[in-house]
């Protein structure tokens, strides 16, 4: 079949009221950023849907793969818009059925917006139903649980049909939310986080803490590799990669052993804070999840907070790892964070790591030197990276141009 529409559906932003205009307006960017390499498009959006019109030749399967990711959009259908007359509705309806396979079984589905068509909702699904029936001998009618749900839309201006809904990411758009700051490890868990927030109209940049010689380049790459997996929903996520090696090293010189990964993750939120002012964000999201490692106890969490006054997000605090292991998995970063590349938050990790630090105890071993010159060389010496679904390690210096552009 060859389509000349992609229907786009919005979802909850439906519910917004009067600020729908805005949200509107962003998904409408967001769908054109997320097209842009593609050709052949025209995309029409008002206050009830958004409509791509589509050139002969359009790729439409690849705009569906882009479009379903999206965050604010519910569902797509491939459509054919044709004139408002029954008898174009009946051909249509028998092009369709023609291609469904002997035996398989179809619904006709109407909605009817102009109530001014002659025909009302039931005498359509009646009559096309008929002409298909008569137009084909391998097909029969269940309207419970068809095989095929041919929908009709009357509509002011046309009959939209279809026979396909793709689920989309739902959600609002991004940049509707403001801004947050990512702490993206190597992880299974932060990418998940980070798509968890951005699913709610907040954009994202992302700080990583790198320890050379103790972490590797690899580790690097696969970082850059997950936020790059991530930009394939949002577009371009700036990366913040922070030298963390002698931050890490005084810590383990002067904090009690057990105490000592408390105090790493207090020195990370320390550099965090500093950097979510500098770049105008309003929070820290982190993928900690309650009760799962020794850090992610309550008091942990307490402790590690209490350096900062920034909000800190934690989207997956109360999932099982099952649910976050199938969604890192739906998002595409299982297979690139299962890689065997320590980062910072494995190395030098105590025999019997504090669960419960008393937080008098971590500040007083912390009182025994002055962090916050090395917090700031970890601060001033970080090095930034605009990630793009395209972007490779190795870059020629016309993409680094336009990734630059897009900032």
């Amino acid at each position: 079949m060859i389509y000349d529409h992609i229907l786009v559906r919005y979802g909850e932003l439906t519910l917004k009221g009067a600020n729908r205009k805005i949200f509107v307006n962003k998904l409408r960017s967001n769908v054109k950023r997320s097209l842009m390499p593609l050709q052949g498009y025209t995309v029409k959006a008002n206050r009830d849907r958004m409509y791509i019109e589509l050139d002969e030749g359009a790729d439409i399967e690849e705009m569906c793969n882009r479009l379903k990711k999206v965050f604010g959009i519910y569902s797509i259908s491939p459509v054919l818009k044709i004139e408002k007359t029954l008898e174009t509705a009946n051909e249509l309806a028998i092009r369709f059925a023609k291609g469904y396979a002997t035996g398989d079984t179809f619904k006709i589905d109407v909605k009817r917006s102009d109530k001014n068509f002659p025909y009302d909702t039931y005498a359509l699904q009646r009559t096309i139903g008929g002409a298909v029936l008569d137009a084909t001998d391998h097909l029969s009618v269940d309207v419970h649980n068809p095989d095929h749900n041919i929908k009709v839309e009357v509509r002011l201006d046309a009959i939209y049909m279809y026979d396909k809904v793709i689920a989309g990411a739902g959600g609002l758009p991004v940049g509707t939310g403001g801004k947050t700051l990512l702490m993206l490890s190597g992880g299974i868990d932060s990418p998940v986080a980070g798509i968890e927030v951005m699913r709610r109209g907040v954009t994202v940049e992302a700080i990583h803490f790198h320890s050379p010689p103790f972490t590797s380049e690899k580790a690097k790459e696969k970082v850059i590799e997950l936020t790059r997996i991530l930009s394939e929903s949002v577009g371009p996520i700036k990366l913040h990669i922070v030298p963390f090696t002698d931050l890490q090293k005084q810590v383990n010189k002067v904090v009690h052993e057990r105490y000592t990964m408390t105090s790493t993750r207090r020195m990370m939120m320390r550099v965090a804070d500093k950097v979510v002012h500098d770049i105008d964000a309003h929070a820290i999201v982190n993928g900690e999840n309650l009760g799962q490692v020794a850090s992610q106890t309550l008091k942990s969490m307490y402790a590690i907070n209490h350096v900062t006054s920034t909000p800190v997000l934690r989207p997956l605090l109360t999932l099982d790892k099952e649910d976050i292991v199938k969604k890192a998995k739906n998002i595409g970063t299982f297979d690139v964070s299962i890689q065997p590349y320590e980062d910072c938050c494995t190395i030098f990790t105590p025999k019997n790591p504090i669960t419960e630090p008393d937080i008098d105890k971590v500040e007083k071993y912390e009182s025994g030197y002055d962090f916050e010159p090395l917090v700031q060389q970890a601060v001033d010496g970080i090095e930034t990276l605009h990630i793009t679904s395209d972007y490779q390690s190795e870059k020629d210096s016309a993409t680094q141009a336009l990734a630059d552009e897009l900032f």
